[in-house]
């Protein structure tokens, strides 16, 4: 659903892109109190791992595909307000690398693709925890649904600002119909996959999943016929190979360089839901050369390597590489902040008389 220039006119994308630079604002504050020494390294991984499955569009209708658009992902895993600043970060790195998503355009790409869905996702998602029986299978049962959701709704919100900015004249109502209904069913792709990661990372490292923490339930004794809450037992020590995340690190990043460098190859080549609805509905008729198309990895290619598959393959490495060094460098940074932050509250503190 990346919008390239020229669908929307300047003072939208102006506007969209103050209402992205508020949003990522806002969660870089935000994630000082989503990240910690664990936590960071992992969301940098989490945005390689969105651009890695984004190169996997799969097929949804004929003639149509979709791809992951990893809002939702992105905030169950390592929290709301980080997972806007994953899916900027993938965004930015796939506008400048690789000519994806037009740059005048990139306010709107993140509060379509980043900030509505996350808002969607998370929202619906707590909601669902909260009705529903605390466990492990719940979390997976309602990030399905919450990612199932967001990409309608990223749908519904790109048709909102075209309804507003949109440079051709095209019926609203057969846009927006157009729009859902396929990202409908690019929503069952997203749901699949959101379910299907965090899921495998549950089973794995509940700990590390921000939106399971908490998920442990207390020992039930029965006394009297009743059952009550058994006394806390002393935690025990913990190895430090059980506390460290370089095994899920290494395994995402190897996991994210496959998909991106080789799994990437089989994709669908059909066009994905927007460009399809773009072509069908005439929205792209004053669609813009993108200002990177020389760039030497423009298309997911790396220029003048001539092996179709050798070169989407290396252009996949390089995005995995350069999003997770990026992603990872950005989060350090926030962290780092929160420990200043912390480290300054508390020399403020008054010394006890």
């Amino acid at each position: 659903m990346h919008v390239p220039d020229g669908f929307i006119n300047a003072p939208v994308s102006v506007a969209a892109g103050v209402v992205a630079a508020g949003a990522v604002a806002v969660s870089l504050r935000g994630a000082r109190r989503e990240l910690d020494e664990r936590t960071a390294p992992l969301a940098g991984l989490v945005a390689a791992f969105i651009f890695a499955v984004q190169m996997l569009n799969f097929p949804v209708a004929a003639g149509t595909s979709g791809h992951l658009l990893g809002g939702a992902l992105a905030a169950i895993l390592v929290g709301p307000y980080t997972g806007v600043l994953c899916v900027s970060v993938v965004l930015l790195m796939q506008g400048i690398l690789f000519a994806d998503g037009g740059l005048t355009a990139l306010g709107v790409n993140i509060t379509v693709m980043g900030v509505v869905t996350v808002l969607v996702a998370y929202g619906v998602f707590r909601g669902l925890l909260k009705v529903l029986p605390a466990g492990r299978r719940t979390v997976t049962v309602a990030a399905f649904v919450g990612a199932l959701l967001s990409v309608p709704a990223a749908a519904a919100a790109f048709t909102a600002v075209y309804a507003i900015g949109g440079t051709t004249d095209v019926p609203l109502g057969k846009v927006l119909t157009a729009m859902v209904g396929v990202h409908v069913l690019i929503g069952i792709g997203e749901a699949l996959i959101t379910a299907a990661t965090v899921g495998a990372v549950i089973a794995v490292r509940p700990d590390l999943v921000h939106a399971a923490r908490g998920l442990a339930t207390p020992l039930k004794l029965r006394v009297g016929g009743e059952l009550v809450d058994a006394p806390a037992a002393a935690p025990a020590a913990v190895p430090a190979a059980a506390r460290s995340t370089r095994p899920v690190w290494i395994t995402g990043l190897v996991t994210a360089l496959v998909l991106a460098g080789f799994v990437s190859f089989y994709a669908s080549a059909n066009p994905d839901g927007l460009e399809k609805v773009a072509a069908d509905k005439g929205i792209d008729q004053k669609v813009e050369e993108h200002a990177a198309a020389d760039s030497p990895l423009a298309d997911y290619s790396v220029k003048d390597v001539e092996d179709a598959r050798l070169s989407g393959g290396l252009a996949g490495v390089i995005g995995v590489g350069a999003t997770v060094a990026v992603g990872t460098g950005i989060f350090w940074t926030v962290r780092r902040r929160r420990a200043d932050d912390q480290a300054t509250s508390a020399t403020n503190v008054p010394a006890p008389h």
